[in-house]
């Protein structure tokens, strides 16, 4: 099973993965500057800088409702 793609971990992905991913998905390219600078403004990352999809998806909920109010 060499000839195996390498699979995605959602819960710990390298930017510019997590970007690739994101633009896949979500209908809009999404940079990798883009989200490093997300990181910059306090998006979370794990230890090792990677990014856990379901807690940027939580940061940015959260970044939005603060903005509205």
């Amino acid at each position: 099973m060499a000839d195996e793609a390498p699979k995605l971990k959602p819960t710990a992905l390298p930017l510019a993965d997590a970007a690739r991913l994101l633009s896949a998905v979500g209908g809009q390219v999404v940079a990798v500057e883009m989200l490093q600078a997300d990181v910059t403004a306090g998006a979370p990352t794990n230890a090792d800088g990677t990014l856990n999809v379901a807690s940027y998806a939580a940061w940015l909920v959260k970044e939005m409702a603060a903005r509205a109010d």
